[in-house]
């Protein structure tokens, strides 16, 4: 059975800066995989639920004004929430000094601005490959 990825577009904190991710969002919906995407500006507790509802394989988070400084906290809850295996990506404006933080934190990779669309969206796959592969074998 060959279950396209699922994947959660979104923004947390303030930034309505949000034309990135719709370009992200389409492009990974014209590769073939499953997009949920959620407006700007959602909390933490909203993405955790919707992560959890749709049973999304890959969350990835766009940022342009410094709300990456709050993944962390949104990694803690996804962990918190049993969904410590849903691989989490970032987008966008992230100073490299931050994007050590991020890793540690558990997000596993930062993709900057001018990265490849086709590198993204091959990196999705091969993520919810490894998501699924894990839920199945736990």
């Amino acid at each position: 059975m060959n279950i396209p990825p699922k994947v959660l577009v979104t923004k947390i904190g303030l930034d309505g800066h949000d034309r990135g991710s719709r370009i992200v969002a389409a492009h990974l919906r014209d590769a073939g995989m499953e997009v949920i995407y959620t407006p700007p500006w959602q909390d933490i507790a909203v993405v955790v639920k919707l992560a959890l509802e749709e049973d999304v394989d890959v969350i990835g988070v766009s940022s342009l004004a410094t709300d990456h400084l709050i993944v962390p906290k949104l990694m803690r809850a996804l962990r918190e929430a049993g969904l410590g295996d849903v691989t989490v990506i970032v987008g966008g404006i992230v100073p490299d000094a931050d994007e050590g933080a991020l890793l540690e934190s558990g997000v596993a990779r930062v993709f900057h601005p001018g990265s490849s669309m086709d590198a993204i969206a091959a990196f999705v796959r091969e993520s919810a490959a490894r998501t699924r592969a894990a839920r199945f074998s736990a």
